[in-house]
């Protein structure tokens, strides 16, 4: 079981379980148990026991001890493995540990020179030297990695698993280096020899071309006398065809005549056609049934008569009309009905007789005569009228087109004629032409023979121009090609040595930076290889890069957005030609980009974690897709474990992921990414892995900076550039296409190639394309070079902007909240170079640009950075500027942050301390500051005046030392009044950059929400006391944004609200609303989510939305849990209350505007009162920064106190007559900010402030607010801001009212801090040297030595108690330390015993121990004594002496219990009691009640040596300091402190009690007692002190007296 499968601890419960017993409970079910007893029993008996269910079990347990191996594998790298073997004692105490250390150079060699026997290309004698130099690199990587990780803080690992990778990529790479120098020589040589081949190949040539021209002439004459005969034939058919043309005319003319006949006949006949048709209608009426009631009638009317007797003479037969027409004859005719029908329907409507024709008109003009007249008389009548009337009018139409019909039959006869003899002509003509065809195909066989012929002829002429060419063409080929070939002879000869170090190179440099592969490859691996015994042949000052890419490549992937650095292309070479899997590390993102574009489509990219991702590999697996996974954490699924080690099964065709084995296809390719700065990867992960470090570097960002402010500068240039790169890069891709095409072309000719046109042709081709790449490289280098120069002019600039990049990314190092992304910052500075002021000079504009970056980018970084580290920031940044800029002297610099002293020296002046003079005596040690401490020693009087000046840095240092630069006075500021420094710096930032980076006005919060986007959210860092999200409330109410209209949601998240925050983040980046999401830092394991989610919607939202983050920031970087991803990306925001009395006024008084001002009729008081509630305010909130001094306890004061308490105060002007200053002041020092404090002290402080501030005389305009700052009178509100500014005396403690002393204490650390984290951040350059000292243990075990030797014994508590016979309050006091003392002493006893044990390995290291140890090594107290002790501030050194001390006192105390004469108050474990004690006794002497007692406080003006014996009532007591201010022993009262002595000692005191209406409390400040300058908790007493001035100056001045200091 290695470390990687042990995904949860929980797991080692049972492998403990297993190695402690051999037995997991419950591991299987009843029944399985059962059938193991059974199984077992017949054994158990064989052997002679009791086959008793526990026997069997025990048997079977003990056959499973004995039988099953268990092999656990551990990695010792961090504290995984201590902690693991402390909590689970199995794992250490039954197993036998085998510690692997690493190999030593032997191991490598041998490993290494057994491998290299299978390796051929290597001769023998040299493959020792490989071997060796193969172990010297693994060796310099792990000691350079150790100065990575001490340099750099990178963790970079080897192990063997990694020296066994650089073998076996050795192996591959030189076989396949060799094989392709192989290739490429018989490329050349095949080319080479193609060409020797074409000059004897011309002669055959020529031979061949003169037996052509001989048979092209006889081809020529043949063709000639055919051509005759197909003439003569030609000549016959045309005439034929003339003849035939003529007749086809005729034919066409009759054609045409008879066709305009036969139309018209048809239009005529067509007029007919309906008549007819009426007929045929009129006899479909008729019917048998009609006729014959028509038969019937008897004699009908005229009307039915008339139309038979028409009929009759229509049907007259042969035109004979009949006499006799009546109804009778009529009759007759129709007897026979169907005979009559069919007579009439076959009626001959052709032929009417003349005669019929006549006899029918009287009829047919018969008005009568009509078919709808005759109907209603009968209907068969009206059918036969209707017949006669249609069939006369189709015959009088019939008669006109008879003669038309004649005439185009007629025509129709001749047609056929003239047709038929037309045929006759056209049949002879086909047979003419038969005849020519057959002379034709014989002719175009004859041309085509003799064209063949002579294109033979041609193409031979050709070829002999084209061999011609081509030796010609290639003549300058011919020479280079026989000089590569002698290259590549030269590079196999050192191909070895040359493959060696690129292995070396890809398997070992990937991680380092720029510094350290350079280092190792000049400085250390080369020069190695030359001073081997058998040296290995390798080519001088080889680069690796050419070795593995061409030109040709990495102008590809710069074409792909891979920057163009140098950096950059190593890294890219190393992940295209490593065997490991690659895991870039790439912060800002620039790797994968280039990965995601060198891919494209065919890149699968994976998360961990995400839905079915394990799917998605497996499938990838299969088909040989690269898979990209993202954003890796430190550690990774052990799933995938087999996958990145490549572990292949069944013949490398599977892998076997989780239970499942997936199909594994060579193609295959994975490669790993991680956004983590600086990710600790455990070593068994780096050695299945290429790690290639991708984060920008300095000059790298220069360039692509330089580049995106020349495309905005100069858009023309930068697109000049670009295409001129663009085109350079594809010139270089495709030469080598065509010299590769050539050269496989050349040698993939078969035997005579002269014929391949297109070779020739492509060679000339490609000579052409190289001859124009030439010519334009050469026009391009001229070009690029006037670029460069225009370009060049802007380098300041990028390199500016660079350098801010650097400094701002190296801000995670002060705090992990600051996290700033490239691709923001690339915005900002964008939108900075927009911004800069425009200027026609060029220089000017450059220098416009530069002040724009650097003020934008400031205030980016500045609005999210603490308070406490925007000085921090800003003198990084000067001191940055002016090392690049080379305005200061480095060295100078390195002093000031490191200030290193010398050690053991004592001052020779009051005004300076030793460590002081250590400083100065240091400094002196360099040229510029050569007798310092002369001077200083020589003018004492002036040096002490500058020193002990309130704000020397104001001041002009004496003599000539006046005249020094900014920086060097700031070194001897900071050996002679260090705590200044932060002033110092703050004054050197302002002369250097200017006043716009110190003053302290924060950004309005629109302007910030202006740089936001759907991509970029808001995280607002939380301090105690500010509510940033009201900004964001009061935005949105302005553009519309509100909880009432539903497009702005508020999730205060904690438990159960991620899924309310995920459904608001859906449906706002859908429809474009706001989202708030307050306190992300309570829901730890949903950030990764968070995270995702936001990436997710950063794209394709709707422009509108936006997402607000809050989060508090954690107290330590262990406890940080804010993703990266989302700290980047988001505009940080920081609302702690500003710094410094000036910032808080305004921001006090920016609450309120003019309106504010004129609300309340009683202007004058309102005014006064509000400007004195500001400063109030102001003066309360910025007094924490004195800690302890400034308040007991931390208060977080807001501006909701500050609002509130002025809409009290117009409320109350308002309603009464005269102004209730005492309610005022009861109001707001009681309850508005009363309210937040829980201290006594401290609300007597805040009432004392009010007192001062708000009081009657304030309308009198005497009231000074704090010295020299009066309170203004009635005033617009911007003169308000404007009377802070030029009023308002600069930052002192005296603003509120404390003593300057108040402030060196933590200004002194605070610059201590300053300088300390400054000097992290500097760029380091190793030579920071790991001093040789003790090992931890050894350090520890030497100082729990030393305190069990120092140790006394323990009070013997029965004795004490025997002597102590009258238990006197003070003998009960004395007994009570005594036990308290024994307790603590016993407990630091026992735990330094038990800790010495587990030192020497004799007992197990518990947590408590391992605390303990951690405790004594870094000089704390331990926490189980602290829990036992009296409160302290000191480290262990020094709680350890002062134990000792009270110890001391004790002991001479409890010999003979007699009162000390002066009492070392501090010296107990509780002050109180002893206090109480003296009232006791002198209560008890007087019989006084107690509860009516207090104690009296004289200040003596002796010290504790003058006093022997103890006073007849109350006690002496000695070893108090005062804090704030100081006792004069002359004249018996408090008085201001002097500069720079912060505790003074006080003399002792005499204290006694007395009844409580005896004190005097007149001109007395009762000063509060603390044991520590932690004050607060560590409350004992209040001693009455006498002074002639108000006691409010000393309450805010914080006066105390301290037990400890």
């Amino acid at each position: 079981m290695t470390d990687a499968q042990v995904a949860d601890e929980k797991f080692l419960v049972l492998v403990n379980d297993l190695l402690a017993s051999g037995e997991i409970p419950d591991l299987f079910p009843d029944d399985e148990v059962e059938n193991i007893i059974g199984s077992v029993r017949p054994e158990v008996r064989g052997s002679g026991l009791m086959d008793t269910r526990e026997n069997c079990w025990k048997f079977f347990i003990d056959r499973v001890r004995r039988q099953l191996k268990v092999a656990l594998c551990f990695s010792p790298v961090g504290s995984k493995l201590r902690v693991r073997s402390r909590k689970f004692p199995a794992v250490v105490n039954c197993t036998a540990i085998d510690w692997f250390h690493e190999w030593p150079q032997e191991a490598l060699e041998s490993v290494s020179f057994r491998f290299l026997q299978e390796v051929e290309n290597i001769e023998p004698q040299v493959k020792e030297s490989v071997s060796k130099f193969m172990a010297y690199v693994h060796m310099s990587v792990n000691q350079t990695s150790k100065e990575y990780l001490a340099n750099e803080r990178r963790y970079n690992y080897t192990t063997p698993k990694s020296f066994l990778e650089q073998i076996k990529l050795y192996h591959s790479l030189l076989g396949q280096k060799s094989k392709d120098l192989t290739n490429k020589m018989e490329r050349l040589e095949n080319g080479l020899q193609k060409l020797n081949t074409t000059s004897t190949q011309v002669d055959d040539l020529k031979a061949k071309l003169a037996a052509q021209e001989v048979e092209l002439k006889q081809k020529n004459e043949d063709a000639d006398k055919l051509i005759q005969v197909v003439g003569i034939e030609t000549e016959k058919v045309s005439k034929e065809k003339a003849v035939a043309d003529e007749e086809e005319q005729k034919v066409a003319a009759i054609a045409v005549v008879v066709s305009g006949k036969q139309r018209d006949c048809e239009e005529d006949l067509a007029k007919a056609e309906p008549a007819l048709l009426a007929a045929q209608d009129a006899l479909n009426t008729l019917n048998k049934n009609n006729l014959t009631e028509l038969k019937s009638f008897g004699s009908p009317v005229a009307a039915v008569t008339n139309v038979t007797a028409a009929v009759m003479v229509l049907m007259a037969p042969g035109g004979k009309v009949p006499k006799d027409r009546s109804w009778k004859a009529a009759k007759v005719m129709m007897a026979k009905v169907d005979a009559f029908l069919d007579s009439l329907i076959n009626f001959n409507k052709e032929n009417i007789p003349e005669a019929c024709l006549k006899a029918i008109q009287p009829y047919l003009q018969d008005p009568e005569f009509q078919p709808d007249l005759v109907a209603s008389k009968s209907y068969a009548a009206a059918g036969l009228c209707s017949w006669v009337l249609n069939i006369v009018k189709f015959y009088e139409v019939y008669c006109e087109v008879e003669p038309k019909r004649q005439a185009l039959s007629k025509a129709n006869a001749e047609l056929a004629a003239a047709q038929e003899k037309l045929a006759a002509i056209k049949s002879k003509i086909n047979h003419l032409n038969e005849n020519l065809a057959k002379l034709t195909a014989k002719f175009e066989k004859a041309t085509a023979d003799k064209l063949k012929c002579q294109q033979e002829a041609e193409s031979t002429a050709r070829t002999i121009s084209l061999a011609n060419r081509l030796v010609g063409g290639l003549a300058s080929e011919n020479v280079r090609w026989a000089e590569a070939v002698e290259n590549f002879r030269k590079q196999e000869r050192t191909l070895c040595g040359d493959v060696l170090l690129i292995t070396a190179f890809i398997s070992y440099l990937g991680y380092f930076t720029k510094r350290y592969r350079l280092q190792l490859m000049d400085n250390t691996w080369r020069p190695y290889l030359s001073q081997l015994k058998v040296p290995i042949p390798v080519t001088p000052d080889l680069d690796p890069l050419t070795m593995l890419t061409d030109d040709a490549d990495i102008a590809a992937w710069q074409n792909e957005g891979l920057p163009a650095d140098r950096m950059s292309t190593e890294n890219a070479t190393i992940l295209t030609s490593c065997q490991r899997w690659p895991l870039m590390v790439d912060p800002q993102l620039q790797g994968i980009k280039w990965i995601k574009n060198k891919y494209g489509e065919n890149l699968r990219v994976i998360r961990i974690g995400q839905r079915g991702y394990l799917d998605a590999i497996e499938r990838a697996l299969a088909e040989g897709d690269v898979v990209l996974i993202e954003n890796l954490e430190e550690t990774l699924d052990p799933v995938l474990g087999p996958l990145l080690g490549r572990e292949t099964i069944k013949k490398g065709r599977y892998i076997k992921i989780g239970d499942k084995e997936c199909e594994y296809n060579p193609t295959f390719r994975l490669i790993l990414h991680t956004k983590l700065a600086s990710p600790h990867y455990q070593p068994e992960l780096q050695a299945q892995c290429t790690l290639i470090n991708f984060t920008v570097t300095r000059d790298g960002l220069e360039d692509q900076l330089l580049a995106a402010v020349v495309s905005m500068e100069r858009p023309d240039l930068e697109q000049l550039k670009s295409d001129l790169t663009k085109q350079q890069n594809g010139f270089k891709i495709t030469l080598k296409t065509l010299e590769d095409n050539l050269l496989s072309r050349l040698s993939s000719a078969s035997g005579n190639f002269l014929g391949d046109t297109e070779l020739v042709e492509n060679l000339e081709t490609t000579k052409r394309t190289a001859a124009e790449i030439e010519e334009k490289v050469k026009e391009a280098k001229v070009t690029e070079a006037k670029i460069n120069e225009a370009r060049e002019h802007y380098r300041p600039a990028a390199a500016r902007a660079s350098l801010l990049y650097f400094i701002m990314n190296d801000l995670n190092k002060i705090h992990p909240m600051y996290q700033f992304s490239l691709k923001a910052f690339s915005v900002v500075f964008q939108k900075a170079v927009l911004k800069a002021e425009p200027d026609e000079a060029l220089k000017q504009r450059v220098s416009n640009l530069i002040d724009s970056i650097t003020s934008s980018v400031f205030q980016y970084t500045t609005r999210g950075l603490f308070e406490c580290d925007k000085l921090t920031y800003i003198a990084q940044l000067a001191f940055q500027i002016l090392l690049m800029n080379k305005e200061i002297n480095p060295a100078e610099l390195d002093f000031l942050l490191r200030y290193p002293v010398q050690p053991g020296v004592t001052s020779p002046v009051d005004f300076l301390s030793n460590h002081s003079w250590g400083g100065i005596k240091s400094l002196c040690s360099m040229e510029e500051f050569r007798n310092l401490d002369r001077d200083i020693e020589g003018s004492a009087k002036r040096w002490k005046k500058f020193v002990e000046s309130e704000c020397p840095e104001k001041e002009k240092f004496p003599q000539e030392w006046k005249n020094k630069t900014s920086l060097q006075r700031l070194c001897m500021m900071r050996a002679l009044r260090p705590d200044r420094m932060t002033y110092a710096v703050r004054d050197f930032v302002e002369e250097k950059l200017g006043s716009k980076y110190v003053i302290g006005r924060s950004l309005d919060f629109a302007v910030s929400f202006e740089e936001s986007g759907p991509a970029t959210p808001m995280f607002f860092i939380l301090s105690p006391g500010v509510d940033p999200l009201k900004d964001v409330e009061k935005h949105g109410k302005k553009l519309g944004y509100t909880f009432d209209n539903k497009n702005f949601h508020n999730v205060s998240l904690g438990q159960g609200q991620e899924v309310v925050a995920e459904q608001a983040l859906d449906l706002a980046a859908k429809n474009g609303h706001w989202v708030i999401l307050q306190n992300i830092h309570l829901v730890a394991r949903w950030l990764g989510t968070l995270e995702k989610l936001l990436e997710q919607h950063a794209e394709g939202s709707h422009k509108n939305f936006r997402v607000f983050v809050s989060a508090e920031p954690s107290s330590t970087p262990e406890g940080h849990i804010i993703p990266q991803g989302i700290l980047e990306n988001s505009i940080k925001i920081t609302n702690e209350p500003p710094t410094g009395m000036h910032a808080n006024l305004h921001k006090a008084l920016d609450n309120f505007n003019q309106d504010t001002l004129e609300m309340c009729a009683r202007e004058n008081e309102f005014k006064s009162i509000l400007f004195a509630l500001c400063y109030f305010h102001a003066v309360v909130a910025e007094r924490r920064k004195f800690g302890p001094q400034g308040w007991n306890r931390s208060y977080p004061f807001n501006t909701g106190d500050l609002t509130i308490s002025i809409n009290v105060l117009y409320n109350y002007l308002e309603a009464n007559p005269k102004v209730p200053y005492d309610d005022l002041r009861y109001l707001f020092g009681e309850i508005m900010y009363g309210g937040h404090i829980t201290d006594d002290w401290d609300r007597r402080l805040c009432r004392t402030y009010l007192e001062e501030f708000i009081k009657p005389e304030m309308m009198e305009g005497e009231l000074c607010l704090a010295p020299g700052f009066n309170l203004p009178g009635n005033m617009d509100y911007n003169s308000y801001h404007q009377y802070i500014d030029d009023t308002l005396p600069a930052e002192s403690p005296y603003l509120y009212g404390l003593h300057p002393n108040a402030e060196i204490g933590f200004l002194t650390q605070t610059s201590e801090k300053l300088f300390r984290t400054v000097l992290e951040m500097q760029p380091r350059d190793g030579g920071v040297g790991e001093g040789g000292g003790t090992t931890r243990e050894e350090k520890v075990r030497a100082v729990l030595e030393e305190i069990m030797e120092k140790l006394p014994e323990e009070f013997n508590m029965a004795e004490l108690l025997g002597k102590a016979e009258e238990r006197t309050p003070y003998q009960v006091v004395a007994l009570q330390e005594c036990e308290r003392m024994n307790l603590l002493t016993q407990e630091i006893r026992r735990s330094l015993r038990e800790l010495s044990l587990g030192l020497k390995g004799e007992l197990t290291m518990t947590s408590d121990m391992e605390n303990l140890q951690n405790a004594i090594f870094l000089d704390l107290v331990p926490d189980s004594w602290t829990k036992r002790a009296y409160p302290s501030m000191s480290g262990l050194a020094l709680w350890f002496t002062d134990l000792l001390a009270r110890i001391k006192e004790l002991e001479a105390w409890s010999t003979d219990f007699v009162l000390p004469s002066a009492v070392w108050l501090a010296g107990f474990f509780n002050p109180q009691s002893f206090l109480t004690a003296i009232m006791q006794a002198m209560a008890r002497r007087n019989e006084w009640p107690l509860d009516s007692m207090g104690l009296q406080c004289d200040v003596t003006k002796k010290n504790r040596e003058d006093f022997s014996s103890p006073p007849r009532e109350g006690a002496y007591v000695h070893g108090l300091y005062m804090e704030g201010a100081r006792w004069d022993t002359q004249t018996g009262l408090i008085v201001d402190a002097r500069l720079k002595e912060l505790t003074p000692t006080m003399p002792v005191i005499f204290i006694r009690a007395i009844p409580v209406d005896k004190q005097e409390n007149r001109n007395v400040y009762q000063c509060p007692v603390y044991k520590t300058r932690q004050r607060g908790p560590t409350y004992v007493w209040t001693f009455n002190l006498k002074t002639k001035e108000n006691p409010s100056k000393w309450t805010l001045a914080g006066v105390a007296l301290l037990l400890q200091i």
